[in-house]
């Protein structure tokens, strides 16, 4: 069997893990050896060898801690190798390691303990804010037309989503819009040329606030502030999309979601970047209900650039409609090519 690593970092190579912790989990992998902290209480360490990571907790850590520390490991792994689709948890793993592997949905069998990342990546316990323990029950609604959708939870305040990105050597992040705060951006943003042939909101201040403000109050649907590292980037869009305006135009599921989305910040435009916040995106929507098994989307069909990146990403064009405002190419992703191809 070949050696855990295929690159082996020439010196130790440190991750960092900040959403929704009190203090980030750091993982530092030196050539054979790997070890989690938070702050500087050692919460798991691990041997790197023939027959897959060795790890043990330490301090005590236990439950929900040890999890997202054994989580953190193997992303780090999968970080630095980004071919290794799976992690073996090796003979030297406590039983009770294994044993929280299982239960947070880790791992698949005790029998064959392998941390998949097509598994870990959709697990919300390293890149989702969410304040719900499990997602929300099922609790039946009805919208004017008689069409049936579920209620809906309130989605988390602040940072939403937080990841490093590999592919693109940046960290990708979304946090809610705060009308007062982000209203500057907002009219900047929409008032470009390149951005209001799009979005047709190139409108006064006063009009955009009340925009937002609107959108504040809507369940179904939320603005975000896209950011690399940390630096803000694009304004973003998500909605349920049973009852959104595009909910008649196809046979929508009660749990798809969908998206629009805008690169304001022009130092942010590229090939890379784009297909990044595209990937961050869309793995926050399937992230933010196990349920969701589809993303959908509606951009103009004219908007070639954005639609170039439909393939690579695992969107399909399903079809192409009229909206009253625009001509449409209805885009699906579906959850298991998204993981299988894209997420990285």
């Amino acid at each position: 069997m070949m050696a855990i690593l295929r690159r082996r970092p020439a010196s130790a190579e440190r991750h960092r893990y900040t959403l929704g912790k009190a203090a980030p989990l750091d993982v530092e992998i030196t050539d054979m050896t790997l070890a989690v902290k938070q702050g500087e209480r050692l919460l798991l360490e691990g041997q790197l060898g023939m027959t897959g990571l060795d790890a043990r907790e330490v301090d005590n850590c236990k439950g929900g801690a040890l999890a997202e520390a054994l989580a953190a490991a193997a992303a780090a792994v999968f970080e630095v190798d980004l071919e290794r689709a799976e992690l073996p948890l090796g003979p030297g793993t406590p039983a009770e390691v294994f044993d929280t592997a299982l239960a947070y949905g880790l791992v698949a069998s005790s029998g064959a303990p392998l941390i998949r990342r097509r598994q870990l990546l959709q697990l919300p316990l390293l890149w989702h804010q969410d304040p719900r323990a499990m997602p929300h029950p099922r609790l039946p609604c009805q919208l004017a037309d008689g069409r049936i959708y579920p209620e809906r939870p309130p989605l988390a305040q602040n940072t939403v989503y937080d990841r490093f990105d590999p592919l693109l050597g940046m960290r990708v992040s979304f946090r809610r819009v705060a009308a007062d705060r982000d209203l500057p951006l907002f009219y900047a943003w929409m008032n470009e040329l390149r951005v209001a042939y799009f979005w047709e909101l190139a409108q006064s201040e006063v009009e955009l606030h009340a925009y937002l403000r609107r959108l504040e109050e809507d369940p179904h649907a939320w603005p975000l502030i896209g950011c690399f590292d940390g630096d803000p980037a694009g304004y973003f869009e998500i909605y349920w999309a049973k009852e959104d305006r595009l909910g008649p135009y196809y046979e929508a599921h009660d749990y798809d979601r969908g998206w629009h989305g805008l690169i304001g910040a022009r130092h942010h435009l590229g090939l890379a970047k784009t297909a990044a916040w595209l990937r961050g995106l869309t793995h926050f929507l399937f992230l933010d209900d196990p349920r969701t098994e589809k993303v959908v989307g509606e951009p103009r069909v004219d908007n070639a650039k954005l639609l170039r990146y439909a393939n690579a990403l695992a969107y399909d064009k399903v079809k192409e409609f009229d909206f009253p405002h625009k001509r449409a190419a209805l885009m699906h992703c579906w959850r298991d090519p998204f993981f299988d191809r894209v997420m990285r």
